[in-house]
């Protein structure tokens, strides 16, 4: 837990993120045409330059030119082909003319007087019109507009078919299978620390895949759904994957939201679709992430109303009484939010068999970190033990961030093992936030930062049933311009009323020290008045915690009214809407009230750390305890429990 000084207003930002647009296929097909007209006309250009590159400038001129010289020695070469006679004169000239047919070269020249010795000092080609290139070359320019029209046809007929063939699958699944031939992605519960009691659970559906037979030959009959319920992050999806990988069977696993599309029926048709694929490959689990985005409760008022969604929800429920006991097909689930689940989900027969995933403990927390970083480079110094023991309340998501959050600190610092004070830095930033190394705080600024923590960490350290100081540090970090972390000394599952009006005297243990020193207040204490009186509120409207309204739940875990359909509905009156008001703002004045107590009969302490603040901007718990000692006030000490 921290509290911090956050030394910003209420104002909000307008989001500036553009939103994507929908694909045009108009303009897609406009982009096609423009591209082929392109494309034609570069080869146009090619060919034709080629050709003039083959083909220089011939002039046409009549035989008894060409006659006059050869008479004259002019000519170094003449080339025959059929009727057609191309001489090349010694000054690079090339000129052509035209032959009797029926008579040969020679023939047609001694009419015009050119001797046999004047032809023997030319040279002669007969060239012979036939071979694949001669016949390239002469049909190119018919068939080359033939085959590129042929290829532009093509091309928009696949872009057609591509477009039909997208709106025929629309309503086939969209589950991502992981077959048990694939090693690669397998995992087993060997990949799982913590969750002891849900592995436990769920061992029952990994026998029942393995050998149906000796359920179904006693007449047992394995549950149908399994929900896994649980806190972002504690490994739900991860859990439904080793029990496939343990069993050894296929596993299909889909997103609730992929259900859901525009177009009415689809979801519906993809829930068809993926129960057939499962059963087809059975035995087979298939599992469907958030199932709260489709389970919703029908007619109920939260979500909106979406006929799509209850038509997918409608066609799950039919497809999980279709089922029967051999078919070897099981249907898991995560949420963590069972509360807006509806109960038709939830009644025996469909997911009737729910599997509570809650943060990992100490342990826990210490073996998820021994698998997180069995491939990293540690360095001597690193206690998982200690990290574990400092990171109270993380999931295993947030200690997955952890670990890579410290290699990444190591690698950026040029560091080829990772040290604990890497892991300590991480816990820090995966809490709050990175380091704002470049957000400097004025004197004043620093000054009033620096009493507002010291209030903090010297009510939480004077207090009986507040939490122990473990950091103070005036650094921006987040959103937050300083923090105090405090952590317990052991996990709770419980806590008592003393416990929570101490964290709130805590909480206000800063705006109180601003008040005291500067006789004045700040906007930092905006997120420490939030969260104390959100929590005050509670112990009135949930946890019964008031003597005055008494034993009575009002609200529920979500904040909103238990009793009716509406959000903004309430069942209670407006005498009992005043009492809550009351019961939180005495509350609140009482735990300011012990805090000013505390702060005024430790004031020497609280300004000698203060100023070491100032002074040093970090504060870690040993040499903060040293301070505390040296101004009279006891540490609390860790109770070892036997």
């Amino acid at each position: 837990m921290t509290n911090g000084y956050s030394g910003q207003n209420n104002g909000r930002g307008k989001n500036g993120r553009k939103k994507p647009g929908k694909f045009d296929f108009r303009w897609s097909f406009l982009n096609i045409i423009a591209t082929v007209i392109l494309a034609f006309l570069l080869i146009t250009g090619i060919y034709a330059e080629y050709s003039s590159s083959q083909n220089p400038t011939v002039s046409q001129v009549p035989l008894s030119v060409i006659a006059d010289g050869v008479k004259r020695g002019v000519i170094t070469s003449l080339t025959v082909e059929e009727s057609t006679v191309v001489a090349k004169y010694s000054d690079k000239t090339v000129k052509s003319a035209q032959k009797e047919t029926d008579s040969s070269l020679t023939e047609s020249l001694s009419r015009f007087g050119v001797t046999s010795a004047q032809l023997a000092t030319t040279t002669i080609t007969v060239a012979s019109p036939s071979g694949l290139f001669y016949w390239i070359g002469t049909l190119a320019p018919f068939l080359a507009p033939i085959i590129f029209l042929i290829f532009f046809i093509w091309l928009i007929s696949r872009q057609m078919k591509g477009a039909g063939m997208a709106a025929l699958s629309f309503g086939q699944s969209k589950a991502r299978i992981t077959m048990p031939e694939d090693t690669k992605q397998k995992i087993t519960f060997k990949n799982v620390a913590g969750a002891k009691e849900a592995k436990q659970e769920l061992m029952e559906i990994v026998d029942f895949l393995k050998n149906p037979k000796k359920f179904i030959d006693i007449g047992a009959e394995i549950p149908k759904g399994v929900l896994l319920m649980g806190a972002p992050g504690t490994g739900k999806t991860l859990l439904a994957r080793a029990v496939a990988g343990e069993a050894g069977v296929a596993f299909f696993s889909i997103s609730g939201s992929e259900f859901v599309e525009m177009f009415v029926g689809v979801g519906a048709s993809r829930v068809r679709d993926l129960f057939k694929m499962a059963k087809d490959a059975g035995p087979a689990i298939v599992f469907v992430d958030e199932i709260d985005a489709v389970g919703r409760t029908r007619g109920g008022g939260f979500g909106g109303g979406n006929d799509e969604r209850e038509q997918t929800l409608n066609q799950i429920l039919v497809e999980m009484d279709g089922f029967e006991p051999n078919e070897k097909v099981i249907v898991m689930a995560a949420t963590n939010r069972p509360d807006v689940l509806d109960p038709a989900l939830l009644r025996p027969g469909r997911f009737d068999r729910r599997v509570v995933i809650d943060l990992p403990d100490r342990n826990d927390r210490e073996d998820i970190l021994k698998i997180h970083t069995s491939r990293k480079q540690l360095a001597e110094d690193v206690a998982l033990r200690v990290i574990a023991e400092r990171t109270p309340g993380f999931s295993g998501a947030d200690l997955a961030s952890l670990t890579n959050e410290a290699a990444i600190l190591a690698a950026r610092e040029a560091r080829t093992t990772i040290g604990q004070f890497d892991f300590i830095r991480s816990i820090e930033k995966v809490m709050l936030g990175p380091e704002r190394k470049s957000h400097v705080l004025s004197p004043r600024e620093k000054e009033i930062t620096a009493y507002h923590e010291a209030g903090h960490a010297i009510v939480a350290s004077v207090l009986p049933y507040a939490d122990p100081v473990h950091k103070i540090s005036i650094i921006s970090r987040g959103r937050a311009a300083g923090y105090t972390l405090k952590l317990p000394f052991e996990d709770r599952k419980l806590q008592s009323r003393k416990e929570f009006l101490d964290d709130i005297a805590v909480s206000l243990g800063g705006y109180v020290a601003e008040r005291m020193m500067f006789d004045d207040f700040t906007t930092g204490a905006s997120n420490d008045l939030q969260v104390s009186t959100a929590l005050a509120r509670n112990m009135v409207t949930r946890y019964g915690m008031s003597e005055k309204i008494g034993p009575v739940a009002l609200e529920s875990a979500q904040g909103r009214v238990m009793f009716g359909m509406g959000v903004g509905d309430r069942e209670y009156s407006e005498k009992i809407a005043a009492s809550i008001d009351d019961e939180v703002t005495r509350i609140m004045t009482e735990a300011r009230g012990h805090a000013e107590k505390v702060l005024a009969a430790n004031r020497k302490a609280f300004e000698a750390v203060a100023k070491t603040l100032v002074e040093k901007e970090t504060l870690e718990r040993e040499e903060y305890e040293l301070l505390l000692a040296a101004n009279g006030i006891i540490v609390k000490k860790e109770q070892k429990i036997v």
